[in-house]
Protein backbone atom coordinates (compact mmCIF):
# COMPACT_ATOMS: atom_id res chain seq x y z
CA UNK A 1 0.00 0.00 0.00
CA UNK A 2 1.23 3.31 -0.73
CA UNK A 3 2.57 5.53 1.86
CA UNK A 4 0.28 8.55 2.95
CA UNK A 5 1.74 12.05 2.38
CA UNK A 6 2.06 13.29 5.65
CA UNK A 7 1.83 17.66 5.76
CA UNK A 8 4.90 19.26 6.94
CA UNK A 9 4.46 20.34 10.92
CA UNK A 10 6.82 22.73 11.03
CA UNK A 11 7.16 25.45 8.22
CA UNK A 12 9.82 28.12 7.82
CA UNK A 13 9.24 30.94 5.18
CA UNK A 14 12.77 32.85 4.18
CA UNK A 15 13.99 35.21 1.94
CA UNK A 16 15.52 38.95 2.00
CA UNK A 17 14.29 42.40 3.64
CA UNK A 18 10.60 43.17 2.28
CA UNK A 19 10.32 39.96 0.32
CA UNK A 20 7.03 39.14 1.61
CA UNK A 21 8.07 36.63 4.50
CA UNK A 22 5.77 37.83 7.31
CA UNK A 23 2.43 38.01 5.09
CA UNK A 24 2.92 34.85 3.39
CA UNK A 25 3.67 33.09 7.10
CA UNK A 26 0.71 34.61 8.16
CA UNK A 27 -1.65 33.50 5.66
CA UNK A 28 0.05 29.67 6.05
CA UNK A 29 -0.80 29.70 9.91
CA UNK A 30 -4.13 30.75 9.57
CA UNK A 31 -4.86 28.35 6.61
CA UNK A 32 -3.10 25.65 8.78
CA UNK A 33 -4.79 26.71 12.39
CA UNK A 34 -0.78 26.69 13.09
CA UNK A 35 1.19 28.46 15.34
CA UNK A 36 3.22 31.75 13.79
CA UNK A 37 6.38 32.40 14.97
CA UNK A 38 7.74 35.88 14.32
CA UNK A 39 11.16 37.17 13.42
CA UNK A 40 12.00 39.74 16.19
CA UNK A 41 12.19 43.41 14.94
CA UNK A 42 12.30 45.08 18.63
CA UNK A 43 16.44 45.13 18.66
CA UNK A 44 17.14 48.50 20.02
CA UNK A 45 20.96 48.14 17.84
CA UNK A 46 19.23 48.06 14.69
CA UNK A 47 19.12 52.03 14.10
CA UNK A 48 22.48 52.41 15.16
CA UNK A 49 23.74 49.31 12.71
CA UNK A 50 21.79 51.01 9.62
CA UNK A 51 23.86 54.50 10.34
CA UNK A 52 26.54 52.84 10.30
CA UNK A 53 27.62 53.41 13.56
CA UNK A 54 31.20 52.08 14.46
CA UNK A 55 30.65 48.64 16.88
CA UNK A 56 27.08 48.26 16.33
CA UNK A 57 26.94 45.29 13.92
CA UNK A 58 28.35 42.80 16.62
CA UNK A 59 25.91 44.19 19.56
CA UNK A 60 22.98 44.02 16.75
CA UNK A 61 23.99 39.95 15.52
CA UNK A 62 24.83 39.02 19.09
CA UNK A 63 21.05 40.49 20.00
CA UNK A 64 19.12 39.05 17.13
CA UNK A 65 20.79 35.84 17.92
CA UNK A 66 20.04 35.59 21.47
CA UNK A 67 16.34 36.67 20.29
CA UNK A 68 16.21 33.93 18.02
CA UNK A 69 17.33 31.26 19.96
CA UNK A 70 15.14 32.24 22.51
CA UNK A 71 12.09 32.41 20.12
CA UNK A 72 13.31 28.83 18.61
CA UNK A 73 14.48 26.80 21.72
CA UNK A 74 10.88 25.59 23.28
CA UNK A 75 10.53 24.05 19.68
CA UNK A 76 13.14 21.52 20.31
CA UNK A 77 13.52 18.07 21.20
CA UNK A 78 10.66 17.15 23.30
CA UNK A 79 8.26 19.66 22.14
CA UNK A 80 4.24 19.51 21.17
CA UNK A 81 4.09 18.49 17.65
CA UNK A 82 1.74 21.58 17.30
CA UNK A 83 1.53 23.19 13.43
CA UNK A 84 4.51 26.11 13.64
CA UNK A 85 4.96 28.49 10.90
CA UNK A 86 7.93 30.48 11.43
CA UNK A 87 9.03 33.46 9.02
CA UNK A 88 12.94 32.84 9.55
CA UNK A 89 15.12 29.87 9.84
CA UNK A 90 17.94 30.31 12.73
CA UNK A 91 20.53 30.09 9.70
CA UNK A 92 19.40 33.31 8.40
CA UNK A 93 21.58 35.00 11.13
CA UNK A 94 24.70 33.24 10.57
CA UNK A 95 24.14 34.39 7.06
CA UNK A 96 23.88 37.78 7.83
CA UNK A 97 26.89 37.54 10.67
CA UNK A 98 29.01 36.56 7.08
CA UNK A 99 28.01 39.74 5.70
CA UNK A 100 27.69 42.16 8.56
CA UNK A 101 31.04 41.33 10.78
CA UNK A 102 34.66 41.64 10.71
CA UNK A 103 36.42 38.81 11.18
CA UNK A 104 37.23 39.31 14.33
CA UNK A 105 33.82 39.82 15.73
CA UNK A 106 32.64 36.49 13.11
CA UNK A 107 35.02 34.80 15.71
CA UNK A 108 33.67 35.51 18.86
CA UNK A 109 29.93 34.77 17.16
CA UNK A 110 30.60 31.96 16.29
CA UNK A 111 31.16 30.41 19.86
CA UNK A 112 27.57 31.30 20.30
CA UNK A 113 26.33 30.09 16.91
CA UNK A 114 27.72 26.66 17.69
CA UNK A 115 26.54 26.66 20.91
CA UNK A 116 22.85 27.55 20.24
CA UNK A 117 22.54 25.37 16.57
CA UNK A 118 22.34 21.96 17.81
CA UNK A 119 19.18 22.40 20.68
CA UNK A 120 17.34 23.81 17.66
CA UNK A 121 14.62 21.92 15.76
CA UNK A 122 14.89 21.88 11.68
CA UNK A 123 11.67 23.06 9.55
CA UNK A 124 10.15 19.90 7.73
CA UNK A 125 10.01 22.41 4.71
CA UNK A 126 11.41 26.09 3.87
CA UNK A 127 9.98 28.03 1.34
CA UNK A 128 12.93 30.15 -0.13
CA UNK A 129 11.09 33.76 -1.55
CA UNK A 130 13.12 34.88 -4.18
CA UNK A 131 13.48 38.71 -5.58
CA UNK A 132 15.87 40.88 -7.62
CA UNK A 133 17.44 43.72 -5.40
CA UNK A 134 15.68 45.98 -8.03
CA UNK A 135 12.19 45.04 -6.80
CA UNK A 136 13.28 45.02 -3.16
CA UNK A 137 14.47 48.09 -3.51
CA UNK A 138 11.11 49.59 -4.65
CA UNK A 139 9.15 47.78 -2.19
CA UNK A 140 11.47 49.03 0.49
CA UNK A 141 10.63 52.76 -0.80
CA UNK A 142 6.90 51.91 -0.68
CA UNK A 143 7.10 50.89 2.40
CA UNK A 144 9.19 54.27 3.41
CA UNK A 145 10.44 53.28 6.72
CA UNK A 146 12.90 55.83 7.79
CA UNK A 147 15.88 53.11 8.81
CA UNK A 148 15.58 51.37 5.82
CA UNK A 149 16.04 53.73 3.39
CA UNK A 150 19.61 53.99 4.89
CA UNK A 151 19.93 50.66 3.01
CA UNK A 152 22.37 51.42 0.21
CA UNK A 153 21.82 49.05 -3.01
CA UNK A 154 25.31 47.95 -2.78
CA UNK A 155 24.18 46.09 0.30
CA UNK A 156 20.63 45.08 -0.96
CA UNK A 157 22.77 43.16 -3.58
CA UNK A 158 25.03 41.46 -1.70
CA UNK A 159 22.22 39.89 1.24
CA UNK A 160 20.21 38.96 -2.21
CA UNK A 161 23.25 37.07 -3.33
CA UNK A 162 24.21 35.69 -0.15
CA UNK A 163 20.53 33.91 0.10
CA UNK A 164 20.91 32.93 -3.23
CA UNK A 165 24.07 31.23 -2.56
CA UNK A 166 22.87 29.29 0.75
CA UNK A 167 19.90 28.11 -0.92
CA UNK A 168 21.45 26.72 -3.44
CA UNK A 169 23.49 24.29 -1.21
CA UNK A 170 21.02 24.31 1.15
CA UNK A 171 19.96 20.34 1.90
CA UNK A 172 19.19 20.11 5.46
CA UNK A 173 15.11 20.05 5.04
CA UNK A 174 12.92 20.00 1.97
CA UNK A 175 12.81 23.52 0.01
CA UNK A 176 10.16 25.25 -2.34
CA UNK A 177 12.27 28.01 -4.05
CA UNK A 178 9.43 30.79 -5.38
CA UNK A 179 10.62 33.95 -7.59
CA UNK A 180 8.27 36.37 -6.04
CA UNK A 181 8.87 39.07 -8.92
CA UNK A 182 5.86 38.36 -10.95
CA UNK A 183 3.61 37.41 -7.32
CA UNK A 184 1.63 39.10 -5.31
CA UNK A 185 -0.12 36.22 -2.92
CA UNK A 186 -2.13 39.66 -1.38
CA UNK A 187 -3.85 41.09 -4.77
CA UNK A 188 -3.86 38.20 -7.30
CA UNK A 189 -5.70 34.94 -5.14
CA UNK A 190 -4.64 32.82 -7.92
CA UNK A 191 -1.41 32.56 -7.17
CA UNK A 192 -2.29 32.60 -3.47
CA UNK A 193 -4.81 29.67 -4.04
CA UNK A 194 -1.83 27.94 -6.41
CA UNK A 195 0.35 28.46 -3.77
CA UNK A 196 -1.21 26.85 -0.89
CA UNK A 197 -2.51 23.71 -3.30
CA UNK A 198 1.45 23.29 -3.84
CA UNK A 199 2.42 22.93 -0.46
CA UNK A 200 -0.46 20.80 0.51
CA UNK A 201 1.03 18.04 -2.09
CA UNK A 202 4.62 16.34 -1.38
CA UNK A 203 7.60 18.44 -1.90
CA UNK A 204 11.02 16.23 -1.98
CA UNK A 205 14.32 17.85 -1.88
CA UNK A 206 14.48 21.13 -3.50
CA UNK A 207 11.52 22.23 -5.85
CA UNK A 208 10.94 25.19 -7.87
CA UNK A 209 7.03 26.94 -7.96
CA UNK A 210 5.73 29.49 -10.60
CA UNK A 211 1.66 29.78 -10.87
CA UNK A 212 0.45 29.31 -14.14
CA UNK A 213 -1.22 32.76 -14.12
CA UNK A 214 1.97 34.53 -12.55
CA UNK A 215 3.17 35.67 -16.24
CA UNK A 216 -0.20 37.74 -16.92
Amino acid sequence: MAQLFEPPRYIAVEGPIRVGKSTLARILADTMQARRILEPEDNPFLESFYAGEPGSSLRTQMHFLLQRYQQLSPLGPGRPYDPVVADYIFEKDKLFAYINLSDDDLAVYNQYYQLFRPALPTPDLVIYLQATPEVLRERLNRKNFPAERQLSDEYLEEVVKAYDHFFFHYSQSDLLVINTTEIDFVERSTDLQALLQRVSEPIHGTQYFLPLGSQG
